[in-house]
């Protein structure tokens, strides 16, 4: 898959909510996600599909109802991709979540290697 068509399947996979499904079939073994480097509970960065994979299941554990969730169409240029995410949810301890992130990927032999996390809490 080019990088086009990498973008266009994660946010069908998004979009239906199945991010660990995603990663299965999107993600290199060594994909390297970075978060923000102040959010409680999360390392900054994880590498490898497993620490990946465990970390989204992790967030969606903490999610009781998700109320809405959106995913832009991205925009692409080379081998990068950008997406905007919005999720408006109730966590477990029933406290408000509501993020707008910005998203960034990075492509390789058909397979995102890369992702970075952008946002404000």
């Amino acid at each position: 898959m080019n990088t086009q068509q990498v973008a266009d399947r994660l946010v069908s996979l998004c979009r239906d909510q199945k991010n660990v499904a995603a990663i299965k079939e999107l993600y290199a073994p060594n994909i390297v996600s970075t978060e923000m480097p102040w959010v409680p509970n999360m390392d900054v960065v994880s590498k490898g599909k497993e620490a990946v994979t465990k970390k989204n299941v992790d967030w969606l554990a903490n999610i009781k109802t998700m109320h809405s969730s959106t995913v832009s169409d991205p925009i692409v240029v080379g081998n990068h991709f950008t997406l905007k995410m919005i999720f408006d949810a109730t966590l477990q301890d029933e406290s408000p979540y509501y993020i707008e992130e910005l998203c960034v990927y990075e492509v390789n032999n058909g397979k995102i290697v890369s992702e970075q996390f952008f946002y404000s809490m």
